[in-house]
């Protein structure tokens, strides 16, 4: 394929697996040296070695993006290591079960706007600092469909998800002028181990879902990692301040049963 990313460098977190290693492949591939970070070392060296024996460049940072100090040295050694900071995947999240507000946790809604919400912040802090001294980048957040629609039982991760959309917009006024794109996709129902492991479960709940789908098929880890290069490359230079729905057509409204 083209090479749109080349002599391009940046980082993917929660690249270790699912949306985060697709997205790092998908960079890779396109020719840009990507920081994988991720706080699991075993799946995030792995992500590094599937990019070095396909001809590409990676090195891998431990990095919790909760704790701002690391996502500091995560940008900081990306600079290091590669130069400069063109593009950033801010991936990181975690949805930490579903019940009803009245029976949540508290612990669990701030571990999750932590992460999620508090981690993304961190992230595009220092990204655009780092971005602003080699003119400019792309930063893409991952959403989440949950981030334009309402979710029941899902409380402390849809508010982070609709807070990540609203930062996208506010950055995206703040630094268009400095060369600075920042969008967000908002992944729908993705393949992973957990929806294969639903989808045998339950095969009721995963089949109403599925045919309530326009397209008829789940979205692949690697159709978000795609989406997510496309908007770090030049191709997307007019699209900013926006979050694009990788589900489908799931949220442009449901087909009738």
């Amino acid at each position: 394929m083209t090479k749109l990313m080349k002599n391009k460098s940046g980082l993917v977190t929660a690249a270790g697996s699912g949306i985060g290693r697709a997205s790092a492949l998908a960079l890779a591939d396109a020719g840009a040296k990507v920081m994988v970070a991720d706080i699991n070392e075993d799946t995030g060296n792995e992500t590094v070695q599937l990019i070095i024996d396909s001809g590409g460049e990676a090195e891998f940072f431990k990095c919790d993006v909760s704790d701002e100090l690391q996502v500091k040295a995560l940008v900081d050694k990306t600079v290091a290591s590669f130069g400069k900071l063109d593009f950033a995947h801010n991936n990181a999240g975690v949805n930490l079960g579903q019940v009803k507000i009245g029976e949540l946790d508290s612990a669990d809604w701030d571990k999750t706007i932590k992460i999620n919400l508090y981690g993304t912040f961190y992230s595009i802090k220092h990204q655009v600092n780092a971005m602003i001294k080699t003119g400019g980048g792309a930063i893409v957040n991952t959403a989440s469909g949950a981030g334009l629609e309402g979710s029941p039982n899902m409380a402390p991760y849809t508010a982070s998800k609709f807070g990540i959309v609203g930062l996208t917009k506010s950055v995206a006024l703040e630094y268009g002028q400095q060369g600075i794109r920042i969008n967000s996709i908002a992944p729908g129902a993705t393949i992973t181990p957990a929806i294969q492991s639903w989808a045998k479960s339950s095969p009721d709940q995963y089949n109403a879902v599925l045919n309530s789908m326009p397209s008829g098929a789940m979205s692949t880890a690697e159709d978000q990692g795609n989406t997510v290069m496309f908007l770090c490359s030049d191709l997307a230079k007019q699209i900013n301040g926006v979050t694009i729905p990788v589900d489908g057509g799931f949220t442009a409204g449901k087909m009738q049963q």
